[in-house]
């Protein structure tokens, strides 16, 4: 013996009105069994002077229709904007990795351009952070000759790098 079990909505015209709007069966069919549950459960909010038990019916049917329709897209272009995100900062993070390195090459063929006592207090003050009091004592040099060694290697550097000021 053969049965077949149908939903109330099933073939209804709030089933089709449900299928044309979403075009998937089994999202259809679960926009009718809420709309079912809606129904039951706000049937007190029905207002005759509005129209028929049929027309609200459908009305609630179509408008969830086109909530589920907004939701289903909504959440395909949030899925959609993060994996590009996702991309681009792949991207990004190798872009900046290559940038940081050819900098850096820069920055070293510039030092090469300083003399001597500029390279060694800009070495010693920018990459071993040292004050200027402390590479002045380290080079035992008077701290004025040591800022103006610094001041003259850093406009080299600035003019090498092509840094505007």
């Amino acid at each position: 013996m053969r049965t077949s079990w149908r939903t109330p909505c099933e073939g209804s015209r709030g089933d089709r009105i449900a299928r044309r709007v979403l075009r998937d069966r089994a999202q259809s069919e679960e926009v009718a069994q809420e709309v079912l549950v809606e129904v039951w459960r706000t049937a007190a909010r029905y207002r005759p002077e509005k129209g028929s038990v049929m027309n609200w019916v459908l009305t609630l049917t179509h408008q969830r229709a086109v909530d589920r329709v907004r939701s289903v897209e909504a959440s395909a272009a949030r899925e959609h904007k993060a994996a590009l995100l996702d991309r681009t900062r792949e991207f990004d993070e190798a872009t900046e990795q290559v940038e940081v390195r050819l900098e850096r090459q820069q920055v070293r063929r510039c030092l090469r351009t300083l003399t001597e006592l500029q390279r060694q207090s800009v070495t010693l003050a920018y990459y071993r952070r040292l004050t200027y009091r402390e590479v002045a004592e380290l080079l035992t040099l008077p701290l004025g000759k040591v800022k103006t060694r610094l001041c003259d290697g850093l406009i080299r550097l600035r003019d090498c790098l092509g840094v505007t000021a």
